[in-house]
């Protein structure tokens, strides 16, 4: 098992990579999708997009991030002495009509494809997606955390407004789109989708050593937006693995997110996908309730046994990445950077427990 930090675009610099280190992190999960661009989410002591109506402003272009980017950015973690684990997300102007079954989505199917590909060439083992329509929404701030500290969570009501035309993830892909809002699909043909895009992208993964890595949904509900979820069940996640199997079919695997689920038990399904080896990588949070109430709470203080969960990756020999995801916000100056070093040194602390004598 191993450490590391997921760092949002902004703060792919030296600064975020010396603290990471100065943490006892080894690796990295980069976002190179810019969710900050939003005034109401450009502050940097929020550092955690909360998905809304409005959702998190522009996508990008659609265009590919060269291998020489990915290599120099590569390098530059590397001159601190990290290593660059996984990509987390396409950018949805990239695959929305992957997503929507639009009429560009052989031409974008294409484009994801040539993607990883480019991913595999710049030595990235893992790239994170989430096949969801509306993204991660739905949930609000408040002062859900031990002593009030500022976390996400749901109050018992989600966001039933459709999503809009031109949107999807939660981004604004084209701003010129038809006024009107997506129309209400079922769970069917949500997966007919993914189905779709596994058949494509999994053999060129293989092709590019690369793992393809299934967030769940966040929040795991059945439906947000009028628009379906596909993993909000953990047993959902075995339907995924089954509908392609490969060594580069797997897992994202968010504990905080599968903790909230209505069925299932999240130790048990730690332990059913890393006995499989399906897991890429972990986002090691904490929580407490089940949706639509449930709040975020520090690691050390919701309703996973977070030292157990560790136990049973070990005893999996699970050997990929945990990375903290995203922490409540401490009430001092830097309050991200003080809830992401509180987690690491727990992280750190009760890994060695667990690995004691090895």
């Amino acid at each position: 098992m191993k450490l590391g930090f997921g760092l949002y675009k902004h703060m792919l610099n030296d600064e975020h990579y010396r603290f990471a280190k100065q943490c006892g992190a080894t690796h990295l999960v980069v976002h190179l999708v810019d969710y900050f661009s939003h005034e109401k989410n450009s502050k940097e002591n929020a550092n955690q997009p909360i998905g809304d109506t409005d959702g998190w402003g522009s996508a990008g272009q659609g265009q590919l991030w060269s291998l020489e980017e990915l290599l120099q950015l590569k390098a530059n973690i590397n001159k601190h002495g990290l290593e660059l684990e996984a990509i987390e997300n396409f950018d949805p102007a990239m695959w929305h009509d992957i997503l929507l079954d639009g009429p560009k989505k052989e031409e974008q199917i294409e484009l994801v494809k040539e993607q990883i590909r480019i991913v595999g060439q710049a030595g990235i083992p893992v790239f994170g997606y989430n096949f969801s329509l509306a993204g991660v929404c739905s949930r609000d701030i408040g002062p859900y955390a031990r002593a009030g500290a500022e976390s996400v969570g749901m109050n018992g009501t989600f966001d039933e407004t459709p999503v809009p035309n031109g949107m999807v993830w939660n981004m604004v892909y084209d701003p010129n789109a038809p006024e009107g809002t997506l129309p209400r699909i079922d769970h069917e043909e949500l997966w007919k989708r993914l189905q779709y895009f596994l058949d494509h992208i999994i053999p060129v993964a293989e092709e590019a050593g690369v793992k393809m890595a299934a967030h769940p949904d966040d929040p795991p509900m059945p439906y947000v937006r009028n628009t379906p979820r596909l993993v909000y069940q953990p047993d959902m996640y075995q339907k995924l693995i089954d509908m392609k199997p490969s060594p580069s079919n797997n897992l994202e695997f968010c504990l905080g997110s599968i903790a909230e689920m209505t069925e299932g038990e999240v130790h048990e399904a730690t332990d059913q996908y890393s006995k499989q080896d399906k897991i890429a990588y972990i986002h090691f949070r904490n929580i407490v309730g089940k949706v639509p109430n449930y709040k975020e709470v520090f690691v050390d203080e919701g309703d996973i046994d977070m030292v157990r969960i560790l136990e049973i990756l070990h005893k999996n020999n699970f050997q990929g990445v945990l990375i903290p995801d995203h922490t409540p916000q401490m009430e001092c100056d830097g309050a991200w950077y003080a809830g992401m070093a509180y987690a690491m040194g727990y992280m750190k602390a009760a890994m060695s427990i667990v690995t004691k004598g090895e």
